[in-house]
């Protein structure tokens, strides 16, 4: 199963949010997730144990050593916005990102 970390800034509304359209667009894709929410401070010290993080463009860099350890990043312009979500999420390969990062 996928493990996704959703971030934002204090951990409360906007990682929520994201959390709740990322089910659905992974529900969509015919994905498996099992998908967190929380602050930056905590996803970027827990990063190792997930598949992938998504967060706000304006966050991207705080998980630059996650991406260099194969940790997939997903910066969201419009963190509401499910075809941008979509169209980020479908190019990933799920099935590789699980093998590639053990959490």
């Amino acid at each position: 199963m996928l493990k996704v970390i959703a971030a934002c800034g204090s951990g409360m509304g906007s990682s929520m949010m994201i959390k709740m359209k990322l089910q659905k667009v992974f529900k969509a894709l015919g994905v498996e997730a099992d998908i967190h929410h929380t602050n930056a401070g905590e996803a970027k010290s827990t990063a190792a144990q997930y598949h992938m993080i998504v967060c706000s463009e304006a966050l991207k860099d705080t998980f630059a050593k996650a991406a260099e350890a194969g940790v997939a990043v997903v910066p969201l312009r419009n963190l509401l916005d499910e075809k941008e979500i979509t169209e980020k999420l479908k190019p990933y390969d799920f099935a590789e990102l699980e093998k590639r990062v053990h959490a």
